[in-house]
C-alpha cells in the first residue's frame, strides 16, 4: 500500500531529476528510478488517485452484485470441478442488458408503444442474425405485445423462432407468455405439455404466473377437476397458495352454483395466508349478489376493510368495478378517496389511469359530465401519472357527447403532462369537429397530425377513410381528392373503403366522368367492389344512360380476382 502511495505521489509531483531521464534509461530500467518507470505505465490506466479509488469501489460494488462463482461454493478450498457439457444453458440475466442490447431494447420498445407491432417483431428477429443479439427480455417483450394485441398464432411462431430456432435460452417469462397465448386460444393441453417441459427440462421451477394461466385455462375449458388437481400439485411442490390460483377456482364454482365449495376454498386460503389479494372478496360479494345475498356481500367487503390491507390498485380498481355494477356509488367514491390518500409514489402505487377510467366511465353512465372532468383533474398528496389512453376515454366521450370545447381542452393540457396524442386522440377531434360542422378545424387537426416529423403519431388508411367520409359528407369532394392524392407520400396505400367513398361522393355530385377514372383506377389496382357499391353504381350509371361502360368495366374487373372474389367484382 505504502508503494501505491508512492507511485501516485511520483505520478502528481515528478522530481525534475527523473523528468530529465532519457527514455533509453527507463526502458532498459535503471536501477536508481524505478519508482517513475513504474508510474509512467500506471498513468496510462489512471489520470488521478481518485480515478483509481473509483474503480477499485466499482470493482467491490460489482462483486459484491454478481459474485464470481467460487464465492458460491461451500467450500472455497475445494478443487474447482470441471464444466459439465450436459448442464442446461441459463437464461440471460439482467447483467446482460447493457450498452448495444440495451439501445435494441430500447428501440423495439418504443416500436411497440408507438402501436408498431410488426415493426417491433422485425427488428428483434433480424437482430438475432446480427452481432447484437437481443436478450430474452427484448423477445419477451415483443411476445407480449403480440399477446395484448390478440395476435395469438404470431406468439408460438416467435417462441419458436426466438428460442427453438436461435438459440436464445427463454425463461420462465417467456413459458408463462406461450402458456397464456395457448389458454387464451383454447389449447389448453397444448399449454400443459409446456408446463410439463418446464419441470422436466427447465433449469427453474414454473411460478405462481404459470399455475395462474393453467388454472383459468381449465377452468374457462369447463375441467375445473384437473383445475383442483393442479392446485394440490402446486402446493405439494412447496409454492405458496396464491391467493389469484384459489379466486380463479372459487369464481369457477359460483358459476357453477357451487357457492358452499368456494367458501371452503376461500376458509383454506385465510388459513394458509394472512395476507391476500383483495380480489377474492371482489369475487365472492359478486356470488353472493347473484344469490340475492346484498347484506352478506357488503359483510364480505367490510371484513375486507377491517384487515387494513394495503392494496394494489389493480386490486382496487376490481374492488371499484365491483361496487359500481351493483349501485355502491357511495362505498366506491370512499375507496376512491382512498387510493388518493394512500397513493405516495414511487414507493407505493396506490392507483394508476385505469382507477381514472372506471370512475369517469360512471360519470358519463349517469350523465354527470362536468363530474367527470373534476374526477379527471383529482389529484390527491401525489399526482398519478396520466398516460394517452387515459385522456383518450374522457376526450372520446367528450366528443361524443357534443363536448368539443371541453375535450380540446383537455388536450391542450396534454403536453403539460408529458403525454403524446396519438391517432386516436387525433381520431376522436376530428370526429367531433365534423359533428359539429367546423370542417375548417378537423382539416387542422388532421395536418398537424400528418406534418408531425419523427415521433408523430403513426397515420393508418382508417384515418384517411375517417376523413374522406368526413369532407364526402360535408360536400368537399374536392379537398377529399386533394388529400387521397397525397397518400402515397406517406407510403400508404388506399383500400376498397377509401375508393368507395370518393367514388360514391363524385358520382353523387354528378361528376361521372371523375368517379369512373377512379373506379378504373380501382379495377386496376385489384381492389374489389363490394356488392353494395356495385349496385349503386350500376344505378347511377344506368340513369345518366351510361350503364355499358360500366358494366364494360365490372365484366373486365372479374376476370382480375381469384374465383373466391369473382362474385364480389362482377
Amino acid at each position: 500500500m505504502s508503494l501505491c502511495r508512492h507511485l501516485l505521489r511520483s505520478l502528481r509531483r515528478p522530481s525534475p531529476k527523473s523528468s530529465l531521464l532519457p527514455l533509453a534509461a527507463v526502458v532498459a530500467g535503471d536501477p536508481q528510478q524505478p519508482p517513475f518507470a513504474l508510474t509512467l505505465a500506471r498513468s496510462f490506466a489512471f489520470s488521478s488517485a481518485e480515478e483509481a479509488a473509483a474503480e477499485r469501489r466499482r470493482r467491490k460494488r460489482r462483486l459484491r452484485i454478481e459474485p464470481p462463482l467460487y464465492a458460491l461454493r461451500r467450500d472455497p478450498n475445494a478443487p474447482r470441478a470441471p464444466p459439465d457439457p450436459n448442464a442446461p444453458r441459463l437464461p440471460d440475466s439482467t447483467s446482460a442488458l447493457v450498452g448495444p442490447r440495451l439501445n435494441l431494447h430500447n428501440r423495439v420498445q418504443s416500436l411497440i408503444r408507438s402501436g408498431d407491432l410488426d415493426s417491433a417483431s422485425a427488428t428483434a428477429r433480424h437482430a438475432v442474425f446480427s452481432s447484437i443479439r437481443p436478450t430474452v427480455f427484448t423477445c419477451n417483450a415483443v411476445m407480449a405485445s403480440m399477446l395484448r394485441a390478440r395476435r395469438l398464432d404470431d406468439v408460438v411462431a416467435l417462441f419458436s423462432f426466438f428460442f427453438n430456432q436461435s438459440s436464445i435460452v427463454p425463461n420462465v417469462v417467456s413459458y408463462n407468455i406461450l402458456i397464456n397465448s395457448h389458454c387464451d386460444a383454447g389449447r389448453v393441453d397444448t399449454a400443459l405439455d409446456v408446463y410439463r417441459h418446464i419441470l422436466d427440462h427447465a433449469p427453474f421451477s414454473p411460478s405462481s404466473v404459470t399455475y395462474r394461466h393453467l388454472t383459468k385455462g381449465l377452468v374457462d375449458s369447463d375441467r375445473i377437476q384437473e383445475a383442483m388437481d393442479l392446485l394440490r400439485e402446486m402446493l405439494n411442490r412447496g409454492h405458496g397458495a396464491d391467493s389469484l390460483v384459489f379466486n380463479t377456482l372459487m369464481a369457477g364454482f359460483i358459476d357453477r352454483g357451487n357457492m358452499d365449495r368456494a367458501l371452503e376454498l376461500f376458509d383454506e386460503l385465510r388459513e394458509r395466508c394472512l395476507v391476500y389479494d383483495g380480489v377474492v372478496h371482489a369475487t365472492l360479494m359478486e356470488g353472493y349478489w347473484k344469490r340475492g345475498m346484498h347484506k352478506e356481500a357488503m359483510e364480505s367487503y367490510q371484513s375486507l376493510l377491517d384487515r387494513q390491507f394495503k392494496m394494489s390498485a389493480a386490486t382496487c380498481n376490481t374492488l371499484i368495478e365491483t361496487l359500481l355494477k351493483h349501485d355502491k356509488r357511495t362505498e366506491a367514491n370512499k375507496l376512491f378517496e382512498h387510493m388518493l390518500d394512500n397513493h405516495t409514489p414511487p414507493s407505493f402505487i396506490a392507483m394508476n389511469t385505469d382507477t381514472y377510467n372506471l370512475m369517469v366511465n360512471q360519470c358519463f353512465k349517469e350523465g354527470k359530465f362536468l363530474d367527470a372532468l373534476e374526477v379527471f383533474h383529482r389529484t390527491g398528496k401525489k399526482p398519478c401519472a396520466m398516460d394517452v389512453g387515459c385522456f383518450n376515454n374522457i376526450i372520446g366521450k367528450l366528443c361524443e357527447n357534443s363536448l368539443l370545447l371541453e375535450a380540446e381542452k383537455l388536450f391542450e393540457e396534454m403536453p403539460g403532462k408529458s403525454v403524446n396524442p396519438d391517432a386516436a386522440t387525433y381520431g376522436f377531434l376530428v370526429d367531433g369537429c365534423f359533428k359539429e360542422g367546423r370542417v375548417d378545424d378537423a382539416l387542422r387537426y388532421f395536418e398537424k397530425m400528418v406534418s408531425m416529423a419523427e415521433g408523430a403519431p403513426k397515420v393508418d388508411v382508417g384515418f384517411y377513410n375517417k376523413m374522406f367520409d368526413g369532407l364526402v359528407k360535408a360536400g368537399l369532394v374536392s379537398h377529399a381528392l386533394e388529400i387521397f392524392g397525397k397518400m402515397g407520400e406517406r407510403g400508404l396505400r388506399p383500400n376498397s373503403v377509401s375508393y368507395e367513398i370518393l367514388v360514391r361522393g363524385l358520382c353523387k355530385e354528378g361528376n361521372l366522368d371523375r368517379g369512373r377514372d377512379l373506379l378504373e383506377e380501382m379495377v386496376r389496382s385489384r381492389i374489389a367492389v363490394s356488392p353494395e357499391s356495385h349496385g349503386f353504381l350500376l344505378d347511377t350509371f344506368r340513369k345518366a344512360g351510361r350503364h355499358d361502360e360500366i358494366e364494360r368495366l365490372f365484366a373486365r374487373s372479374a376476370g382480375n380476382f381469384p374465383p373466391q372474389f369473382q362474385r364480389v367484382a362482377a
